[in-house]
């Protein structure tokens, strides 16, 4: 098996995902977790891993934070995705493209193989 934990596994894209949601429109932290397992066929992220990503990708300068306060309810930390942000998005779609290209000849082999999938 590979040295790498399987948390690690699970989260491996969860930062280029984060990226991908905020290129599409300002989210607080609540609304992208929720649109992460909406939309994300096999999403095992937790809130803590989204809000610990999102605290890592703003140290680094991936993204920016605002809060807003609204007419009822608690204040909201916005999270919006700057330039920087957007050439690590590309960065990313580069390696998860790779990604997918072996991983498709793996089942295109396994199939020939097996006949299974």
């Amino acid at each position: 098996m590979s040295g790498k934990s399987k948390k690690s596994q699970v989260y491996r894209y969860t930062p280029a995902f984060i990226l991908l949601f905020l290129s599409r429109e300002n989210l607080y932290g609540a609304a992208l977790f929720n649109r992460m397992h909406s939309e994300i066929p096999f999403c095992h992220a937790d809130g803590a891993v989204v809000y610990r990503t999102l605290q890592e990708l703003e140290e680094v300068g991936a993204v920016k934070s605002y809060w807003e306060t609204g007419i009822s309810g608690p204040a909201k930390k916005w999270y919006q995705i700057t330039g920087q942000g957007l050439e690590l998005l590309a960065k990313f779609a580069e390696d998860i493209d790779k990604s997918k290209k072996n991983l498709e000849f793996f089942l295109a082999a396994y199939k020939q193989k097996t006949g299974q999938l």
